[in-house]
């Protein structure tokens, strides 16, 4: 049996959170307040990520356990090698446009996305600041795949990434693992694990684990230029 948490309210007014370990089974830690550039930096900060639906109130995450991949561990399958040359990888050139394809892809309007437009702001706002980045991959001068984060420390926290041709979601994730190995980067954060995470190299890490490996490599500090 699921242990019962209580689940409390955050006001607009603080941007503090409760200790992440508190969350619950689920990995929901506390629900409510608003996304302002300094609540979501100091969420993320201490491994906590915003994640609902439409017209629900914001919930705020710290799973048990956590995906996270080594960038040197990713997995690289026969295709994907054939179809890495068939793309261009660009950095930060087309933030909004990478954000957006996430939102408005097939897969998220069937099921219902979890970017809204609180988010895409958000997010946009912490582009121009140097902190949320993007990894596009096209295919003669066309935006076909791409994902976005925050870059903190040596912690790339991926947020979505989108696809529009064979592979090309893939390419932009070797490139983004290649990109933190450069910089001197840890590990990218993936939240939930899935199975698609998994057979890309991602590894299940305890949240206690996950929290502590992240701080000490937030200690590196925020190395906007390095992008």
């Amino acid at each position: 049996m699921a242990n019962k948490v209580f689940i409390p309210k955050l006001t607009d007014d603080k941007t503090s959170f409760p200790n992440p370990l508190l969350a619950d089974d689920k990995g929901l830690l506390a629900w409510g307040g608003c996304l302002s550039e300094e609540r979501v930096l100091n969420a993320y900060l201490q491994g906590i990520f915003p994640w609902y639906n439409q017209n629900d109130p914001i919930l705020w995450w710290s799973p048990n356990p956590r995906a996270v991949l080594y960038p040197a561990e990713i997995k690289i399958s026969k295709s994907l090698k054939k179809n890495i040359k068939k793309y261009t990888l660009c950095f930060d050139k087309n933030f909004k446009d990478v954000i957006t394809f996430c939102q408005n892809s097939p897969k998220r309007k069937a099921q219902g996305t979890w970017i809204h437009q609180e988010i895409v702001d958000v997010f946009c706002s912490l582009h121009v600041k140097g902190l949320a980045h993007s990894v596009e991959c096209y295919e003669e001068d066309i935006l076909v795949g791409g994902l976005y984060g925050l870059y903190l420390g040596g912690v790339f926290c991926g947020e979505s990434m989108f696809s529009l041709k064979t592979d090309a979601s893939k390419v932009a994730l070797l490139g983004l693992c290649e990109k933190i190995q450069s910089i001197g980067g840890d590990f990218i954060d993936c939240q939930m694990p899935t199975k698609h995470l998994s057979s890309l190299g991602a590894v299940s890490v305890e949240r206690e684990d996950f929290i502590e490996a992240l701080q000490v490599s937030l200690k590196k500090g925020l190395h906007v230029a390095l992008w």
